[in-house]
């Protein structure tokens, strides 16, 4: 892999930006891909932009608003309130969201000679999205290697690890400051620690605590 291309599906959030590190360690050139599909907060957009110049990472912006249009959910309408009911979804979950990212990313990976393309899904800290599991992401890899008659690899570097690991896994990279101060994982569209409140902040506090605590023997 160290002498080839990937394509990092990015969103500007701590699980993209830690697997943009990992791309950028494990690739010999690397690009970034980012939705906009109206999602709640634009600021998404604008710290993905950010993050992608400071590293030096050719970035891509495509407009995916049609998914907005179909799946009205919490992160694409205000009115919609952030909450999971008992043996129902989230109201954050995006019907198709990652069936159409990684199929766009693969289009666009080939046009620029990438054969591999990366995402920050993963099964143990899923939230119940059936799109962020690991059957899902094989199943499409296969779909879009036979569309396109094209070889793809896709890769999911967090897809069995929980939050603590993620944090371990961007320190491991040399980037846990930069993930943590730098990056957008709020519903609610706050930088770095974010709001505090909402499901994204709480599950992206409780691992880094986790980790800091195993990282300083216990004294965190």
């Amino acid at each position: 892999m160290k002498q080839e291309k990937a394509v990092v599906v990015f969103s500007g959030g701590q699980d993209s930006t830690t697997c943009l590190f990992w791309a950028l360690k494990n690739f010999k050139e690397v690009e970034a891909v980012t939705f906009n599909y109206g999602q709640r907060h634009s600021k998404e957009i604008e710290v993905a932009k950010a993050i992608a110049d400071d590293l030096g990472v050719k970035h891509t912006v495509l407009d995916m608003s049609l998914l907005n249009q179909l799946a009205p959910n919490a992160l694409t309408r205000a009115d919609i309130n952030i909450e999971q009911k008992e043996g129902e979804l989230p109201t954050t979950f995006v019907d198709g969201r990652n069936l159409l990212f990684l199929s766009f990313a693969a289009v666009l990976a080939k046009q620029a000679g990438a054969r591999h393309i990366v995402t920050g899904v993963c099964e143990t800290d899923f939230s119940g999205y059936p799109d962020c599991r690991d059957v899902f992401v094989k199943s499409l890899n296969v779909t879009l290697n036979l569309a396109m008659d094209y070889q793809f690899v896709i890769h999911t570097p967090l897809m069995w690890i929980n939050k603590a690991e993620t944090w371990e896994l961007a320190d491991e990279l040399g980037a846990l400051d930069y993930v943590r101060e730098n990056t957008l994982t709020c519903y609610n569209g706050v930088m770095s620690d974010g709001c505090g409140e909402c499901p994204a902040c709480k599950l992206r506090k409780r691992g880094l605590d986790d980790y800091l605590t195993k990282k300083n023997g216990g004294d965190e």
